[in-house]
């Protein structure tokens, strides 16, 4: 096989390579293969391999040459196809099917080309994907220099870009977008001017979602074409150009519940507040509008029948959230906030961890735009400040129970009870049949209803419902029922007597199973939760349980609130009918809910990509989820859990309350997958840090042990904390955890806790000491059958290996925890050993495999939408084409940095921005190159890793020195000293050679 799409390879049939010879014979071989099947004449073959002067001994050489070439022949493939005919014109090289990848490339771009023509897209991304795959660098970059080369060089780059172009518009119509971005990224840098390669790259900015990055790709090919040709870009580009200013940037969020249909009365307040919330002329500063008043009073109601009839008034968007002040735990303002920024389109990893940072990211994401929010339920002025847009423009709709008069600039309205004309009207629009008029004149029951209800809107529609589900009664039965049973709803001062009048009433309706599960399910913290919840805690069967929570929802104790990610319908309490049916002791209840979620989230958790922490599962009680998992059948798990999160984050804090550690910690485990491959972080350590309180405070060490090693995880690697160095304090604690999992026989955390310390001791430049750390991993996961805890310890190995150069130890190692994340089936581990190999390979010269892993391992994370794992990938990429000199360093290095910016991630912030620093340098421009490295020692200083550290600090040293700044003497001493305490030898022996060189 003849491999000239890149240097040239040649290799005999069974793999092995075979020697070419000296240049001017790989020359000729090469001349010959591009030409085979024709006749190449003598005299152009010597005038080409001598440039036009040869040598009085060409011809003679010529002999030498082709007798070399003959011999490679025969290595290749002993009496093959492949033969070379001399003649009296000249030579004729004859090549056997697929021997040479020229003939392949062009044959497989071609077969792409025309099965896209007629509509094949699926076999042209095929053949193209083979096609391109051939190509392993620049064409023959040793014999670039050669004249009669450049025009098959030019031709076959040519084909090569086009074929890019081709295989990216199979992919665009397939809908395939994954990795296409970045592929068109590094081939649109290389080629500035190229407008179909640029306007399939814009397509696929668009197709993806990135509108605004779409736009600025138009904007750098339009400059391009402006500034070297003086022309504008042409139709295609013009026409997308148009396409991407007519989107919307993100679709306006729209999370208003749906309003009440048989809205009723309120005809002031109505008019009041639709005049406020749609005004004629532009507001001068933020509009707050607040509705007060008792419980059940109708508030909720009335702020969503206005907020939905003043919607167009808020083109770009309405937000909504129930802030439950009437209960215990009101929503924290920063949970909010969360839900906001995801609805406004920012990603989860990219919220801040601070509410403070949260209420500013708020603040500028709604500046300059028209957005409706609604706040419901407020408890307080303090939870509502942060959820304020800082600018006119927006307003905000809230209602609570109590006038937070310390909002300032507030308007107020007091909400009273119905009229008892607009009560009756209500009960007739619930009722919908002739048992009750609109008139209360001449339907005196009716009035009764309305006034025995207290006027109450809510204690109306429960009353109303109970007539609409049960058709036989009379409204004089009901008026009955109501004076023998609740003498005491007559007066408005008796607060909540009346809501929980009327909510007797409804319960007393319902059979006894669907009685039991009412109070059980209103006895479960959480905002809303999934059908299945009432399987879990109902003492029936899952078809009557199913048919109880239908009677619920009848009975309007309970409402449907759509479906789920999952599939599942979701169901809601109103705040008091919740407050009503809850159980004094809820204690059993709690036990089998949580006991529920457990059950099913071992069972899901498995197969999430993400930390492969050895599961060590208490001894909490879980209920029979059977049906439960038969109805999941075929749901992707990560939907789940995006579904349960929050109802999940929930009843752990409600667990912890109760004195139930020991389910509290099970379940926190099971979620720190889900945490951290959506990028959850601030609540993966918000959930652990509670867990880890309540277990610390019943003594439960074995549960405290399991939390804690999540969170030295997310402190180490996403913390802002840059008061310690973080490797050394994650050094300290593993060891802690190390040695309390062995006290308590746990050898799989222990493994993992070994894991932690041998990379903190690799940071710190203790290579022994981190070997003997992973070894003991490796051991106490063997012993255990934890396959996650052994691909680790190989990966720590390895690392340590890598910080003493000691390639092949450390191949070794990351091959053995490729077969075992394989084994695993984790992607995130698959992506991450397959970076690892990538970064090896790249720091070792073998950039054409490293790349290749890089690539896969990039996909794998992108498909998960693993922000974590790609992040050090871009990194990798980024120092591999700076390695080639390619111009694809510094947009790669660019985007790493974007990423980990935006992502928090400080060690691959200083990663990224130490490659930036040495391409400024080495472009000759000291000045950016040492702020991009004065930021990134900085930030390498609170990440405490030796050897990182004092590479960015010999990089600093150069560009200080080029600017005439003294200071650059201390930083390469202190880098040569880190070299030193890293173990690094060759470090340190390049700092002073760095220091000698400069005269510094």
């Amino acid at each position: 096989m003849f491999r000239l799409l890149g240097d040239l390879d040649v290799r005999a049939a069974d793999g092995r390579p075979v020697a070419a010879g000296r240049r001017k014979q790989r020359a000729l071989l090469v001349m010959l293969l591009l030409r085979a099947g024709t006749v190449v004449r003598a005299d152009e073959i010597i005038d080409a391999l001598w440039d036009g002067d040869p040598p009085s001994s060409a011809r003679a050489n010529l002999h030498s040459y082709v007798f070399g070439v003959r011999h490679v022949l025969d290595e290749v493939a002993p009496g093959g196809a492949s033969t070379l005919v001399t003649s009296s014109a000249g030579y004729r090289l004859d090549l056997g099917d697929g021997e040479c990848d020229v003939g392949v490339f062009d044959a497989a771009a071609a077969d792409g080309r025309r099965a896209l023509d007629r509509g094949r897209p699926r076999e042209a991304l095929d053949r193209l994907t083979v096609a391109l795959g051939l190509w392993r660098g620049p064409f023959l970059p040793d014999l670039a220099d050669l004249g009669w080369v450049v025009p098959h060089a030019a031709r076959l780059t040519e084909s090569r870009l086009a074929a890019i172009e081709d295989r990216a518009e199979a992919c665009l119509a397939l809908g395939e977008h994954a990795g296409l971005v970045a592929d068109l990224a590094v081939a649109t840098a290389g080629n500035p001017l190229r407008e179909r390669l640029w306007a399939r790259y814009v397509r696929a900015l668009q197709a993806t979602g990135r509108r605004t990055e779409a736009l600025a790709a138009y904007e750098t090919i339009r400059a391009a074409l402006a500034d070297e040709l003086g022309v504008d870009p042409g139709r295609e580009l013009q026409e997308l150009q148009a396409q991407l200013l007519d989107e919307p940037v993100h679709r306006p969020p729209a999370l208003l519940p749906p309003a009440v249909a048989d809205f009723t009365g309120r005809a002031e307040e109505v008019r009041r507040l639709r005049k406020a919330l749609s005004p004629h002329t532009p507001p001068s500063g933020l509009t707050v509008l607040g509705i007060t008043g008792m419980a059940g009073v109708g508030k909720t109601t009335l702020a969503l029948h206005v907020a939905h009839s003043a919607a167009t008034a808020y083109p770009d968007g309405r937000l909504y959230a129930n802030l439950a002040g009437a209960g215990p735990n009101p929503v924290p303002p920063a949970d909010v906030l969360a839900r906001f920024l995801r609805a406004l389109g920012v990603p989860s990893p990219a919220i801040p961890p601070d509410p403070d940072e949260r209420a500013e990211l708020y603040r500028t994401l709604l500046d300059g735009r028209r957005v409706l929010v609604v706040l419901d339920n407020a408890a307080s002025e303090a939870q509502v400040r942060p959820l304020l847009p800082g600018t006119a423009g927006c307003t905000v709709l809230l209602t609570s129970r109590v006038r937070l008069s310390g909002l300032e600039g507030a308007r107020w309205s007091e909400l009273d009870v119905l009229t008892e004309d607009d009560g009756v009207r209500l009960l007739a629009r619930i009722v919908n049949d002739a048992r009750v008029g609109d008139d209360s004149a001449h339907d005196t029951a009716a009035a009764d209803v309305v006034q025995l209800c207290g006027g109450l809107p809510l204690a109306v529609r429960i009353a109303g419902a109970r007539l609409t589900s049960r058709p036989s009664w009379t409204l004089s039965r009901l008026v009955a029922l109501l004076r023998d049973e609740k003498r005491r709803l007559d007066r408005l001062d008796i607060g909540d007597l009346q809501i929980r009048a009327s909510l007797a009433l409804s319960e007393d309706a319902l059979r006894p199973s669907a009685r039991r599960l009412f109070r059980a399910l209103a006895t479960v913290d959480g905002p809303d939760f999934g059908g299945w919840l009432a399987t879990v805690l109902s003492d029936q069967l899952p078809e009557r349980a199913s048919l109880d929570l239908d009677d619920l929802v009848d009975a309007h104790v309970l409402s449907a609130v759509g479906t789920d990610s999952a599939g599942q319908t979701r169901y809601r309490f109103h705040d008091l009918v919740r407050l009503y049916a809850r159980d004094e002791d809820p204690g059993d209840v709690v036990r089998t809910a949580i006991g529920g979620w457990l059950a099913v989230a071992e069972r899901l958790e498995p197969a999430l990509p993400g930390p492969c922490y050895a599961p060590i599962p208490g001894s909490a009680f879980r209920p029979d989820v059977a049906a439960v998992l038969d109805d999941l059948r075929g749901v992707e798990p990560l939907d789940w859990f995006d579904a349960e999160q929050a109802g999940v984050r929930a009843v752990i804090r409600q667990a912890c309350a109760a004195g139930l550690h020991e389910a509290a910690f099970d379940l926190a485990q099971r979620m720190e997958k889900y945490f951290d491959v959506r990028g959850m972080y601030a609540e993966w350590a918000t959930t652990n840090r509670l867990v880890q309180a309540a277990c610390a405070g019943a003594g439960n060490r074995r549960g405290e042990a399991v939390v804690r090693r999540g969170l030295i995880d997310v402190n180490t690697w996403i913390s802002d904390d840059h008061g310690t160095e973080a490797m050394a304090r994650s050094l300290d604690e593993a060891l802690e955890l190390q040695d309390l999992f062995r006290e308590l026989g746990e050898l799989g955390g222990a493994a993992d806790a070994a894991v932690m310390r041998s990379w903190g001791l690799t940071a710190s430049g203790r290579r022994d000491e981190a070997i003997a750390a992973a070894r003991d991993a490796l051991r106490w996961a063997g012993e255990t059958g934890h396959l996650g805890g052994q691909l680790r310890a190989h990966i720590s190995l390895a690392l340590a290996h890598r910080e003493q150069a000691e390639l092949g130890e450390a191949l070794e190692h990351l091959f053995q925890a490729l077969d075992r994340a394989r084994e695993l089936g984790n992607p995130r581990q698959v992506a991450s050993v397959l970076q690892f190999l990538g970064i090896g390979h790249s720091e070792y010269g073998a950039l054409d495999e490293g790349e290749a892993y890089l690539t896969e391992s990039l996909e794998i994370s992108e498909r998960h939408r693993d922000g974590y794992t790609s992040a050090l990938t871009r990194i990798g990429l980024a120092r591999l084409h700076l390695r080639r000199g390619d111009a694809e360093a510094r947009p790669a290095a660019e985007a790493a940095l974007a990423h980990a910016r935006e992502y928090r991630m400080p060690h691959h912030m200083a990663d990224a921005l130490g490659i930036l620093g040495e391409i400024e340098l080495n472009a000759g421009h000291p000045a950016e190159a040492a702020e991009y490295l004065r930021e990134s020692v900085a930030l390498w200083r609170t990440r405490g890793w030796l050897r990182f550290q004092a590479a960015a600090l010999v990089l600093l040293g150069r560009a200080l020195h080029e600017l005439g700044d003294p200071s650059a003497a201390h930083a390469l001493r202190e880098a040569q000293t880190l070299f030193t305490d890293a173990g690094d030898a060759d470090g340190a022996t390049g700092a002073a050679a760095v220091l000698r060189e400069l005269r510094v």
